[in-house]
């Protein structure tokens, strides 16, 4: 024999029709609350992200205020025993395309269907046994928390009070002021031979602290000697690679000879050579 069918279920419903939504859509967020007690539907509504979670939270406070107010049920104990989204009417519209032609545009809309109803017996003691265990458990820390404070309280409260007036510790003072004074008097005797050592010890302290100023001053004027002889040595090489540079300087260049000088200079070697041949013929 079949079971009971979905839009069958026994319990408060609430629906709304005609929504503009695809049941598609809604579908995925009616997955999510199906089988959960109420409390927990609307937190994970509360959590969705979605347009269709905001509308199926409307439907189902609805049916939980049907189910309060027409069947008084305790809103606690209500679950979502049923829920579903049937397709509605889809609205046609058309849109114009190419070559005259034009496409069909559907606008779909879904009936939200939420049914709640009381919980089971076995789930209710469940779910009472949890929470009288939470609560049981909450109250057992409160009141360990509670006495180990007043413990804490009333240890203090006698340690202050046996400090405050103890018949023992009063001679233990007077024996510790009586010993106090045989060591004053112990350190009044020893005084003298404490302060001449203590001058002694002085005096050799300050003699080594001459004998080490005077090696730190014997260093400090090495130090400085060495440092001008470097000093010295450093300009010596300078004035040496100074000079070294004057001597290496290359030669200036011969003045570069123009076309005009060179012509000037053959004609007037031609006329050399011409007058020394006139003269060596007279000689002749």
């Amino acid at each position: 024999m079949p079971g009971v069918k979905t839009n069958e279920v026994p319990g408060t419903r609430a629906v709304l029709r005609h929504y503009r939504m695809s049941a598609y859509k809604a579908r995925q967020v009616l997955d999510l609350i199906r089988g959960r007690d109420a409390d927990r539907a609307e937190e994970i509504l509360n959590a969705t992200p979605r347009e269709a979670a905001r509308v199926v939270h409307k439907v189902l406070a609805s049916a939980v205020a049907n189910a309060r107010n027409n069947e008084q049920l305790d809103p606690d104990e209500l679950y979502v025993s049923a829920c579903y989204a049937d397709e509605g009417t889809t609205l046609k519209r058309w849109r114009p395309r190419a070559r005259g032609r034009a496409t069909r545009i559907r606008k779909r809309t879904c009936h939200i269907t939420v049914i709640v109803s009381r919980l089971p017996e076995d789930r209710l003691e469940r779910r009472r046994s949890r929470q009288s265990a939470a609560t049981t458990g909450l109250r057992s820390r409160r009141v360990a928390a509670s006495r180990r404070r007043g413990a804490g309280g009333d240890g203090l409260g006698e340690e202050v009070s046996e400090a405050a007036t103890p018949d023992t510790e009063v001679e233990d003072l007077d024996t510790t002021s009586a010993e106090v004074e045989d060591q004053d008097d112990v350190d009044d005797e020893e005084g003298p031979e404490v302060e001449g050592s203590v001058v002694e010890d002085a005096d050799v302290v300050e003699d080594a602290d001459v004998v080490e100023d005077a090696d730190v001053v014997e260093d400090a004027v090495s130090v400085d000697d060495g440092a001008a002889a470097d000093v010295e040595g450093e300009a010596e090489t300078e004035e040496v690679t100074e000079e070294e540079v004057v001597e290496e300087e290359p030669p200036a260049p011969k003045p570069r000879r123009t076309r005009s000088a060179r012509k000037s200079t053959t004609k007037a070697a031609e006329d050399d050579g011409d007058a020394g041949a006139a003269g060596q013929e007279e000689k002749g």
